[in-house]
């Protein structure tokens, strides 16, 4: 499937690896202008690099979610880019174990809960916020997209603050459905399985055992294998186009079947 992306302007946080950079070069082949953000500018000047050299249009603009003055200057910057903001895709994420190997209850710091929130949570609704002004102005049926997770669903070991803050981008998907739909803007969200990421990476290293881990987590998927981060950019891209002009409010499950049953081959 193809879509027609040419003129629109895609910003999309967490752009810098995985699930985001590839939202970002999928949507730049289908013609979109794209803002990369992200905290590693490394990782994102490389990601823009290998976009324009495949001849897309790609700017990285480092941001720090917890930080409304940077967001709001990111909005900014895509409108001195590119013109306007015709798709918010809200992808960054961190789950606490890559902050903190305390992660149950009793030994998490309350700062590791907030920070996980402040950038999961804090930071979509801060995103949508300050986009807002410039998708009311689009003029290419504008959307916003988050990255939910089956953690929005089911709870997973080591992931109170991951899991909370999931389940809160999905609720805050819909009523942000509800309340831009007046607009024209339509929300939805994807919520991915186990995903070849360098964060899934990064959570699966954290357990006592890695192997048993990655074992258990993706031997619940119908289709036995991890997910890939093209495959989750493909439904990014749908839900942005005019092909899903009837989707709004909706949480769309990319997960291989794993929470079409509660089996568990570890």
């Amino acid at each position: 499937m193809s879509y027609d992306f040419r003129g629109m302007t895609f910003v999309i946080t967490g752009g810098t690896r995985g699930i985001g950079a590839s939202t970002a070069r999928a949507a730049a082949r289908y013609g979109a202008n794209v803002v990369i953000s992200g905290t590693n500018e490394a990782s994102g000047k490389s990601v823009e690099n290998e976009i324009v050299r495949s001849g897309g249009q790609a700017s990285f603009v480092a941001c720090d979610l917890r930080d409304a003055e940077q967001v709001q200057a990111l909005m900014s910057r895509a409108v001195e880019l590119y013109g306007g903001i015709d798709v918010l895709h809200n992808n960054a994420g961190i789950n606490e174990t890559a902050l903190t190997s305390g992660v149950s209850l009793e030994d998490m710091a309350v700062e590791t809960f907030d920070h996980v929130l402040g950038v999961n949570v804090r930071g979509a609704w801060l995103c949508a916020k300050y986009a807002l002004p410039q998708l009311k102005a689009s003029c290419r049926k504008p959307s916003i997209i988050n990255t939910t997770s089956t953690g929005s669903f089911v709870a997973f070991p080591g992931c109170i603050a991951y899991g909370v803050s999931k389940g809160g981008l999905s609720l805050l998907t819909k009523n942000l459905a509800l309340d831009l739909a007046k607009y024209g803007i339509r929300v939805n969200s994807i919520a991915p399985g186990v995903t070849e990421t360098q964060m899934v990476a990064d959570y699966m290293n954290a357990a006592p055992d890695p192997e048993a881990h990655a074992r258990a987590m993706s031997g619940t998927h119908l289709v036995p294998r991890l997910g890939q981060p093209n495959e989750i950019a493909e439904l990014v891209c749908f839900l942005a186009s005019d092909k899903a002009l009837f989707v709004n409010g909706a949480e769309w499950l990319i997960d291989g079947g794993a929470l079409a049953w509660r089996g568990n081959s570890a």
